[in-house]
């Protein structure tokens, strides 16, 4: 059995979560700022790794 964790997103649900657009969150995971793998034509992120992100930006705002 999968951890929730484990969850795999589409880039449109991790644009919501990290207040995004689409094409932000693809030009990212293009760049490797954001950590994210190809499944066919499409990037897939795992939650995990989102939330490790959203954490990293939320200390990098708190710290501005």
């Amino acid at each position: 059995m999968a951890d929730k964790d484990d969850i795999l997103l589409n880039s449109r649900e991790v644009a919501f979560l990290l207040d995004l657009s689409p094409d932000t969150v693809n030009e990212f995971a293009r760049r490797n700022i954001i950590p994210a793998f190809k499944k066919g034509r499409q990037w897939r992120f795992r939650k995990r790794d989102i939330t490790s992100v959203k954490r990293q930006l939320r200390g990098i705002n708190a710290a501005a």
